[in-house]
């Protein structure tokens, strides 16, 4: 057991990292524009922060790191007077019009108390005109300094960057804001600054081609400063960007995610990375427990059944999950739920077997060989006890009847299967009381998927919501029946509707057979991860499957790793067999093949190969077959999520870029959602920021 494990494990960390970016020079990049923003200011100062900024940039910097430069005091930005006893005042927020009028409001009444202070305007990721104008209409612009703290993209993990803007997708496609895309634009621009520019930008939606024509005019003009030798020349690195725009595949996230990391976000809830678990599960194992390790997993699997009444009602505490600091989570995250307990057990049980090899060490040497890996075990021990008890926090909730019935209603809506008595079905649920978010989600997914609810139905629907959970839900049903979003819609459409509703409809039908969305018979016996559809047991993300449209297309059409998964047996053969089967990654060739089916799915489609901008022989654009010469060395291909991405769609990108070998992907995107997060937002009831998240 224990080397098959120890292979699984450790083979894929060699390769995986062949080809892949080194992100964390991201984050350096926001820790030192953070610290230059901070040192601006001289002398000790008081740090007042947006709290919606706390969670991103715990992910960046520590306390002590502020406190090393001069910030001695730290309050959140909220409304009421603030009493800062130092001389400097520095306010670091969103450049969003309630906390400018906030910052304003403190500014006066200090004045009133005569009370003398400097102030400094941190905008993140920058100033605008906004900004300045409430300022003077204030009366207080000539009292602050305004200036930007540019936090642009940061690592999740090694393969995924953010930028963490919870509010992204209603900026865009509700308050028809678009700085969000100007300012990913200009995190795209700080990549191809490290790495070179991207070959060849491929997107698909209208905010997307947006995206993409900022991106390629953008870069010339910044090119001229001396220092960004990268913009002048394609990335080695890099072969390609793929945007998408999230209303391409508006089906996914209204999906429940069906991986362990997606389902612990559907059902605890993970926000920067960080998840609220009991207290319990995080503090250390007490000496007694530890050293009586053989029996740790035993232990801990006995005790199951009692503690998952109590884990609910215990004290909550942040905790980070990365698989920097757990040795587990990299095995777990992407798995589908069905598979984490099986894959517990056998951890559980190898560790089992590792503590006992200390019976047998003899020698001073073999001691010693033992304390060496003590630490190690000790680590992964302590990993075993939190994701066993997350696990057993989640099970209780997927065993009730709502968690199912939904389900259920979600695999007959992608089948198509007896329509009608879906639409019944959440009506039931509406009667019920079910959650809120769940029943809006399964009913814009019926939406989509049928190309509009029959009028009388869907009126009936709306009325008994706004009775059920209360009439302040109602600008969130007239928001997402609204273009651009369109996502409730009647049908047939009324003949008032704009044209834009009636061309935003989206092909379902047609794309479940192009796409080959729905796999038939996902095999539950072996649990075999052979196509992307294991994320949501049967039901393959159509964002993903664009993205094989590209960069993997012979996965679209068969399962790639089917017949490797036949061929070879189990353990130790399995991994030498896949990688003897693996294939060569295709050159990028855009849309090819997939044309079709591509256009015609509502939004722009983009193919943009990117010329170096100051060609002096004249040929400024490389020629296209250059591109789509094999390379010598693994590449990394960008895909970009504007408006967010799930955990899940993340799992299905590993996924893919585990089948081949010469391709890494690099997951970037504005921020990680769910059904439930743009349920949320939208309706205005997002959940107050916790305040002890990261910093």
């Amino acid at each position: 057991m224990a080397a098959v494990s120890a292979v699984s494990s450790d083979t894929p960390k060699s390769d995986n990292n062949e080809g892949l970016l080194d992100v964390s020079v991201l984050r350096e990049l926001a820790r030192k524009a953070l610290v230059d923003a901070l040192n601006s200011v001289n002398g000790a100062k008081t740090l007042v922060l947006d709290p919606t900024l706390a969670g991103p940039l715990g992910l960046v910097t520590e306390v002590a790191l502020l406190k090393h430069h001069g910030v001695d005091k730290m309050f959140w930005l909220e409304p009421g007077p603030l009493s800062a006893t130092s001389t400097n005042i520095v306010y670091l927020c969103r450049p969003l019009i309630k906390w400018v009028k906030i910052v304003a409001d403190q500014i006066k009444r200090h004045a009133r108390e005569s009370q003398k202070h400097t102030y400094t305007l941190l905008c993140v990721p920058r100033a605008s005109t906004l900004v300045t104008r409430i300022l003077e209409e204030e009366g207080v612009l000539g009292d602050v300094t305004v200036s930007s703290y540019n936090l642009q993209f940061i690592p999740l993990a090694e393969d995924v960057i953010s930028l963490e803007n919870d509010n992204a997708f209603k900026e865009i496609w509700v308050d028809g804001d678009e700085t969000v895309i100007y300012d990913s634009t200009q995190a795209l621009i700080t990549l191809e600054k490290l790495h070179g520019l991207f070959p060849r930008i491929i997107g698909k939606g209208d905010y997307a081609a947006r995206l993409a024509n900022l991106l390629t005019r953008n870069t010339p003009a910044a090119s001229t400063a001396p220092s960004d030798d990268h913009l002048n020349a394609p990335s080695e690195t890099i072969d390609s960007l793929i945007v998408l725009d999230r209303r391409v595949d508006m089906i996914s996230p209204l999906l429940t995610q069906l991986t362990y990391e997606g389902l612990i976000d559907e059902l605890i809830g993970v926000k920067n990375s960080h998840v609220e678990v009991p207290a319990s599960l995080i503090s250390p194992p007490n000496q007694a427990e530890a050293s009586a390790g053989a029996n740790a997993g035993a232990a801990s699997a006995s005790a199951s059944a009692s503690t998952a009444a109590s884990l609910t009602k215990e004290k909550r505490r942040k905790h980070h999950l990365t698989t920097a600091t757990d040795p587990l989570l990299a095995e777990l995250q992407d798995l589908n739920f069905s598979a984490v307990g099986k894959k517990l057990n056998q951890v559980a049980r190898r560790l089992d077997e590792d503590y006992k090899l200390r019976h047998q060490a003899k020698t001073v040497a073999q001691l010693k060989d033992f304390v060496g890996k003590l630490g190690g075990l000790q680590n992964e021990h302590q990993s075993l006890r939190l994701h066993t008890g997350l696990s057993e926090m989640l099970v209780p909730i997927t065993r009730t009847e709502e968690f199912n019935k939904s389900l259920e209603i979600q695999q007959n809506l992608l089948a198509l299967y007896d329509v009608n008595a879906q639409i019944t079905a959440i009506e039931d649920m509406v009667a019920q009381g079910a959650d809120m978010r769940m029943v809006v989600r399964l009913l814009c997914l019926a939406s989509i998927v049928l190309g509009g609810i029959k009028s009388k139905s869907l009126e009936n629907l709306k009325r008994e919501i706004l009775q059920t959970y209360g009439y302040n839900y109602l600008p969130l049903l007239l928001s997402l029946s609204a273009p651009p979003l369109s996502v409730l819609l009647p049908n047939p459409l009324p003949p008032h509707a704009p044209p834009s509703v009636a061309d935003s409809k989206y092909p379902y039908a047609s794309l479940r057979e192009s796409l080959r969305l729905l796999i038939d018979d996902p095999d539950p016996l072996e649990e075999l991860e052979n196509d992307i559809s294991y994320v949501y047991s049967g039901y393959a993300p159509i964002s993903v499957r664009l993205v094989q449209c590209v960069a993997q297309k012979g996965g679209v059409l068969s399962n790639p790793a089917a017949d490797k998964e036949k061929k070879s047996g189990d353990g130790d053969s399995s991994q030498k067999a896949l990688a003897s089967v693996m294939v060569q990654a295709h050159p990028i060739v855009g849309w090819k093949g997939f044309d079709d089916v591509v256009a015609s799915i509502p939004g722009e489609t983009v193919d943009i190969v990117q010329g170096i901008p100051r060609g002096q022989d004249g040929s400024a654009v490389p020629p296209v077959a250059t591109l789509m010469l094999p390379r010598e060395r693994p590449t990394t291909t960008v895909v970009f999520f504007l408006g967010g991405c799930t955990y899940t769609e993340i799992a299905a990108l590993r996924w893919v870029g585990r089948q081949n070998k010469g391709r890494k992907f690099l997951i970037a995107t504005t921020g990680i959602i769910s059904g439930n997060s743009i349920v949320d937002s939208i309706a205005g009831t997002a959940s107050a920021t916790s305040k002890e998240v990261g910093l």
